[in-house]
């Protein structure tokens, strides 16, 4: 016990002790406890890389919508060609027989 007191007093008379536990306190505070800590910091910077890659995938979905939309009003046959393919339609002296189920089953229009 008397060995832990005497270096305990041999660190409290460092002259710069001060200055290193105040450095070292504000460190961990900056660093993990603060709302704006580092921590905090890579967490919002990894939701962000999430987010835009979530951008840039609607964004891939819209172009093709638009491009399906435009093939729609430019071309008549494409209507009747989207109608027989994904929604199995037919004129009254057809039949259809359904071969396949690889439709995507979210957006008919891919």
């Amino acid at each position: 016990m008397k060995k832990i007191k005497t270096f305990f007093r041999r660190i409290y008379h460092i002259p710069a002790l001060k200055y290193i536990v105040v450095a070292v306190l504000a460190v961990i505070l900056v660093g993990f406890v603060d709302e704006n800590s580092v921590m905090r910091h890579m967490q919002n910077k990894q939701y962000i890389g999430e987010l835009e890659e979530e951008i840039d995938r609607y964004t891939r979905q819209a172009c093709r919508d638009q491009e399906q939309i435009h093939m729609l009003d430019s071309d008549p046959k494409a209507i009747e060609k989207i109608a027989r393919e994904r929604y199995f339609m037919k004129t009254d002296d057809e039949d259809i027989f359904v071969l396949s189920d690889d439709m995507d089953r979210e957006n008919p229009f891919q």
